[in-house]
């Protein structure tokens, strides 16, 4: 009986750690997206040329970047809560300083360490990992990865409301308190957790390519995933240029409340990571990407400025963001398995090759609306999944899942 009760209290602290986790990744990466609706306000105050307005979206992702391949290795060397904890209390200083200055070169730098700050939820998933057995590792690292994702999702709408209703430099403010107290929080409520290692810092840093050259799921997951995530960020930067079209004729309010539609496909995330618990990698994986692929082909099918076309890009939006958060979580969980002491580095790497194929989607869909339409960049990102496919058909059972 004694042992029972304490199974059940345990099982209640990790509910209690992976809510904690799933919040904390959420208002972390929230960071990374809350600029993408304000440039053209921010660029006023700080005195940024039209040219130049994009800097302020392109340094933060460049950050996030810098961060993935340098700070989140740490997490295999360092105690992970003090990293994150002290990540946390310097973002939240970078916060302010962006919300108060009116210096565009202060407001880019200011955006680039934001960036490399809210790195800090990529520390956050691998601990998750480190923090559950093998029968619930899919399970939890699923659930605290629908909050990261829900994060992501409802940051462009939040700082648009925000914005209405106090200026853009509120949510920096905002944000800015919530970090501290999210600080106080984890250094409080989260167990320590030092890695067991001998190596140092440039030995961490020049074993990643190591591990990149001798662990192929890592390259066929994060390759996938790339592919996926190039078909999330093209449809999620051309799709507000066709709402405000005079196809649609959507204002920036109608265009927030669209964007709050995907958000119902973070759902995905635990469910995924179910599924890989029962070891069902493979089917999950196929289909994650048909359900990437369907959301690209159903915009082109039943295009125009109808209601059923808003009915069906909102359908198209659950279902990107369905597969694409299911699909994140199933790699995850594959290269979680590699082991415990390279965890953080697999983690960053993982990112890092995705997050590249997030900038070519954006990049690619920009051009391809400009030149050929709402169509045209529909056609060119159903190709990423496509591709995703084709690569995944060539992957022999059981060398790789």
């Amino acid at each position: 009986m004694t042992t029972i009760v304490k199974k059940k209290v345990e099982s209640a602290v990790s509910s209690g750690i992976m809510l904690i986790l799933a919040v904390a990744c959420g208002l972390i990466a929230a960071n990374l997206y809350y600029t993408q609706p304000l440039v053209e306000s921010i660029s006023a105050a700080v005195g940024l040329s039209s040219g130049a307005a994009g800097l302020i979206v392109t340094l933060t992702q460049i950050g996030y970047g810098i961060g993935l391949l340098f700070i989140v290795p740490l997490g295999d060397l360092l105690e992970n809560r003090k990293l994150v904890v002290t990540l946390l209390v310097l973002t939240a200083g970078v916060l302010i300083v962006a919300a108060e200055v009116r210096s565009a070169a202060w407001f880019l730098a200011a955006s680039l360490f934001i960036g490399v700050g809210s790195v800090a939820a990529q520390v956050l998933v691998p601990y998750a990992a480190h923090l559950s057995p093998d029968e619930t590792r899919g399970r939890n690292v699923g659930n605290v990865m629908s909050g990261l994702l829900l994060g992501i999702m409802l940051a462009r709408p939040v700082s648009s409301l925000v914005e209405n209703y106090f200026g853009w430099s509120a949510i920096f403010i905002l944000s800015s308190v919530l970090l501290l107290v999210l600080a106080l929080v984890l250094a409080k409520l989260l167990p320590a957790r030092r890695p067991q290692i001998t190596l140092n810092y440039p030995e961490i840093l020049s074993s990643m390519l190591q591990l990149l050259k001798t662990t192929p799921i890592l390259r066929r997951r994060a390759l996938y995933h790339a592919c996926l995530f190039a078909m999330f960020s093209l449809f999620w930067t051309t799709v507000p240029l066709v709402l405000t079209s005079p196809l649609f004729h959507f204002s920036s309010t109608g265009v927030a409340l669209f964007a709050l539609a995907g958000v119902s496909g973070a759902a995905a995330a635990p469910i995924a990571g179910r599924f890989a618990d029962r070891g069902l990698i493979r089917p999950a994986t196929v289909i994650s990407i048909a359900l990437v692929i369907l959301s690209g082909i159903l915009p082109i099918v039943f295009a125009g400025g109808s209601l059923l076309s808003v009915v069906v890009l909102v359908l198209a939006a659950i279902l990107l963001d369905m597969g694409v958060s299911a699909n994140l979580v199933l790699g995850q969980r594959a290269i979680f398995a590699l082991g415990a002491e390279v965890r953080s580095r697999l983690n960053g790497l993982y990112m890092a090759i995705f997050f590249a194929g997030g900038a070519i989607g954006s990049a690619v869909g920009g051009w391809a609306y400009a030149t050929g339409g709402w169509k045209a960049a529909m056609w060119l990102g159903v190709l990423f999944p496509v591709l995703a496919l084709v690569y995944f058909l060539t992957e022999r059972k059981g060398k790789a899942a």
